[in-house]
């Protein structure tokens, strides 16, 4: 055990600065956002600080904290990071802080009210401790626990404090997307519990972890792969089904979908940017640790399903994002189509496929920032979201527009950049294992460059149109938030190693835990030598 509780600190340190915002006098909304942006960075120093003493060759699990909870339903407080967790807490750390400055002065983004910008970066800082203890638990009741707490600030942050429009209709779509996203999400976790509560009783009698069932993860994933757990084929079935469900709802996997678009769009864009970049991602993790380690046999047995799955998903996001004409839902249903690559890697259940998708989910946390908060700063200024509302963005905005389309390059996936990276990891790994698969996904390629293109053009190129002449460009605020996602992108697309080297021992020790090898190449034998025989 470490000496120094550097996971607890991590976690604890965002949830004790929500709690110090909240306490400011009401009179002091400049200096709640300060003190919430000192939070922020102070814990992305710590996951900073466990990034460096991280060792990839190190073991497993590192900075493991454990001790006992809820002893007589052995539940424990553990604690650890692997290397596709860690990348996930940099990345969540990272975010967070560039969030809060995002929305520093517009106060038509958060609502109104005395308190508004307390809660507001109360809300947010909450948030972040809650997906960092997803991240970091190494105990399934606790996972579950915060998996779902989460969504409670979450639906205040998209209920309660919409981009422009103040007016009854604007607030009842706000509410229409708050209880959608929360109750498909609580719906997802409500079958997961029945899920969690039915792995207890299977360790239980099974005597994992000693005499009463345990919630010990790394227990039940030793007894699930060593064939301790005696449970019929179909009751573990069953079980992963549980467990998949509600992780597809948070991802979202198709057709479990439709409540991200709503909910991005009625949130201020720094909000759905913290629902969709770091929110979303427990899901993609969930399926990583939770259902391909607990499970093993049943993914093996769904995978081909969940893998067609993904493709449509790929498919009908990128379809859709072409006939939008608001920009902001237009980025949203691209998320749709990128969480179907990351779903495709996962359970494409190789090495290539098994990193590109943990690099895919931190590559798209970054593009999707850049892009949808780009997108906001514009919106804000023009006060329409209506893609036909622009043009001619790049004679009276060129540095915005730049940037915009650096972000949108980089949601297509063009080489250089960091998402193409992680998409071409993906093709290749799924491939080897589901070739139709991995051809129909490609398709997403052109598809991707169409919309993007084809928004720029329509937004920021040709003749000004009325009502844009007076757009400013960015503002130094705005570009302290978006140079460092820029940054991230050209420095992952050109030299991702330092990332891979984290994630590559963890996703190979995942695949060797569920018995699972990259397949091999198949040669025919009679293609063996030139004259189709023997070598001798």
């Amino acid at each position: 055990m470490n000496e120094f509780p550097w996971l607890t600190t991590l976690w604890v340190l965002p949830l004790v600065g929500a709690g110090l915002v909240m306490v400011m006098p009401s009179a002091q909304r400049m200096l709640a956002r300060s003190l919430g942006l000192v939070i922020s960075i102070a814990t992305l120093a710590i996951g900073i600080v466990v990034a460096v003493r991280f060792e990839p060759g190190g073991g497993r699990y590192q900075f493991v904290e454990s001790h006992e909870w809820i002893p007589a339903f052995g539940a424990g407080y553990t604690l650890g990071v692997d290397g596709i967790a860690l990348v996930l807490v940099v990345l969540t750390a990272a975010l967070v802080p560039l969030l809060i400055l995002a929305g520093w002065r517009d106060e038509r983004e958060v609502g109104s009210g005395r308190r508004v910008a307390h809660i507001y970066v109360a809300l947010t800082l909450v948030v972040e401790a809650m997906v960092l203890i997803s991240f970091t638990s190494l105990d399934i009741l606790l996972f579950y626990v915060f998996f779902e707490v989460m969504l409670i600030p979450m639906y205040f942050l998209i209920g309660g404090f919409g981009p422009r429009g103040d007016d009854l209709a604007h607030r009842q779509q706000r509410s229409r997307a708050a209880v959608k996203f929360l109750l498909y999400n609580l719906f997802g976790g409500l079958i997961m519990l029945a899920a969690v509560i039915g792995l207890y009783v299977v360790t239980a009698r099974d005597h994992v972890g000693g005499n009463g069932g345990t919630f010990d993860f790394r227990a039940v994933v030793q007894a699930a792969n060593s064939g301790q757990l005696g449970a019929a084929p179909a009751v573990l079935n069953a079980l992963f089904l549980g467990f998949m469900f509600a992780f597809a709802v948070k991802a979202p996997l198709w057709p479990l979908h439709t409540w991200l678009p709503d909910a991005a769009v009625s949130a201020t864009p720094a909000s759905a940017v913290l629902m969709m970049a770091i929110v979303d991602k427990v899901g993609t993790f969930g399926m990583l640790r939770y259902c391909l380690q607990l499970f093993p046999s049943a993914t093996s047995t769904y995978a081909p399903l969940i893998s067609v799955l993904a493709v449509i998903g790929i498919v009908y996001g990128a379809l859709l994002a072409i006939g939008q004409t608001d920009v902001m839902r237009l980025i949203a249903y691209t998320s749709i189509s990128h969480f179907g690559f990351i779903i495709l890697g996962i359970f494409a259940m190789t090495n290539q496929g098994g990193a590109g998708a943990t690099l895919y989910m931190v590559n798209h946390g970054i593009s999707t920032a850049a892009l949808f908060l780009i997108a906001g700063f514009l919106v804000s200024r023009r006060g329409t979201r209506m893609i036909a509302d622009f043009g001619g963005v790049q004679k009276v905005a060129p540095v915005l527009a730049g940037t915009f389309l650096i972000a949108g390059l980089a949601t297509l996936s063009l080489p250089g950049l960091a998402p193409f990276i992680s998409e071409f990891l993906v093709l290749v790994g799924t491939f080897t294992r589901y070739p139709v698969a991995a051809i129909v996904a490609t398709s997403a390629l052109v598809l991707a460059a169409l919309y993007v293109l084809w928004m720029y053009q329509r937004m920021m190129t040709g003749p000004v149109k009325a009502g844009n002449e007076r757009l400013s460009d960015l503002v130094p605020r705005e570009l302290v938030v978006v140079v460092p996602l820029l940054a991230a992108l050209l420095f992952l697309g050109a030299y991702p190693k330092p990332v891979l080297d984290l994630i590559n021992p963890a996703v190979a020790s995942t695949l060797t835990t569920i018995g699972q090898h990259d397949p091999g190449p198949t040669v025919r034998p009679e293609a063996a030598t030139p004259s189709g025989g023997a070598h001798k």
